[in-house]
């Protein structure tokens, strides 16, 4: 009887070992059999990526000699060799990337917006010089912009180089003034009775509007510029640096003060740091006010500046150059704003864990 039952147990054992020892796939071939797929629309994507700029670049080449015929000689050389560096350009970093990795960083945070860039040039070049959709002279081509850059490309240096100097001038102004009426305003009560009203009534009115006053009061038309962009720029900074400094932490002074700390101590190295968000913030919003308030003051009195320049062209109808102010006043203003931004991010730098840039 033990024997019959120990022939079984075996049977049983032999019939069921085939089904416990069938092979199962490893966790590593798992991975593997998703990794592959998944590599490959990343791949693509990547492609796709690196080729934006020189796929636009060819199209928009394309359609400049489809329509060059229509444009003056010149112009459509001019063009066609810019075309032709943008296109040099994108085939030569797509193939340096893989050997640069700064460089196909850049290229995969850049290439798309510059296809588009690139597109849209061809877009304009459709409408104006292609279809004819724009009335002449008020909308040029492409071409006819790039020939303006060239052609007065030492007339726009002087004036980008004026304008700077006004800017940056009435700016420093603006700030200086403004950090030092906002910290009063914010830090002592009597301040804030007095200066609020006037602020509140000074404040609102537009630099602009102040152009006819100035240029009665200031013997020199530079100098009541720079006055207007100084008054555009003062006013948020002191509404935001006085918030900034009244909303200072109750506990960090009151640490403050236990420790011994004097007025100038918890002004400077309390209040202040405390505040430095909110006087970004002013600095950027009276950045923006001195762009609108130098065009302004310099097609009013100024005879040097991208201001007075615009107005300049638009009075010979020379809407070509006034495009090309106008592309030179983009990068201008984007510059300096991108300056502000990394020193904002330089200074701020603690807070990138905990606000959202």
């Amino acid at each position: 009887m033990l024997q019959g039952e120990d022939v079984r147990r075996g049977e049983e054992v032999s019939l069921s070992s085939p089904q416990i020892e069938a092979p199962t796939p490893s966790s590593a071939d798992q991975a593997r059999e998703v990794a592959v797929p998944a590599s490959r629309p990343v791949a693509t994507a990547r492609l796709h990526t690196l080729l934006a700029l020189p796929v636009a670049a060819s199209l928009a080449l394309a359609l400049h000699f489809l329509v060059s015929k229509n444009e003056p000689p010149t112009e459509a050389h001019s063009y066609t060799l810019l075309l032709c560096l943008i296109l040099g350009a994108g085939i030569v970093m797509m193939l340096a990337q893989p050997w640069w990795q700064g460089l196909r960083r850049w290229m995969r945070n850049m290439s798309p917006i510059l296809a588009v860039a690139v597109l849209l040039l061809c877009v304009w070049e459709a409408i104006t010089s292609g279809l004819r959709w724009l009335p002449l002279p008020y909308f040029p081509s492409p071409a006819g912009v790039l020939q303006s850059l060239i052609n007065d490309r030492a007339l726009l240096f002087d004036s980008t180089w004026h304008s700077l100097i006004l800017l940056l001038g009435g700016y420093a102004l603006g700030v200086i003034a403004g950090l030092i009426s906002g910290i009063c305003i914010g830090w002592s009560s009597p301040v804030r009775y007095w200066g609020m009203p006037v602020l509140k009534i000074v404040g609102p009115i537009p630099a602009t509007a102040w152009i006819p006053l100035a240029m009665v009061v200031s013997p020199s038309a530079v100098f009541s510029a720079a006055g207007l962009i100084a008054l555009a720029v003062w006013f948020p900074i002191t509404m935001l640096t006085a918030s900034g400094i009244s909303n200072t932490r109750a506990s960090y002074l009151d640490v403050a003060r236990t420790l011994g700390a004097g007025r100038a101590y918890l002004i400077f190295r309390v209040a202040i740091p405390a505040a430095i968000p909110s006087i970004f913030i002013g600095l950027f919003m009276g950045l923006g006010a001195s762009f609108l308030t130098l065009v302004v003051a310099e097609t009013v009195g100024v005879k040097s500046g991208l201001g007075w320049y615009v107005s300049w062209a638009q009075g010979w109808a020379e809407y070509g150059k006034v495009f090309a102010a106008l592309i030179i006043m983009a990068a201008f203003f984007s510059t300096i704003m991108t300056v502000l931004f990394k020193v904002r991010d330089r200074v701020l730098v603690w807070q990138k864990g905990m606000i959202r840039w």
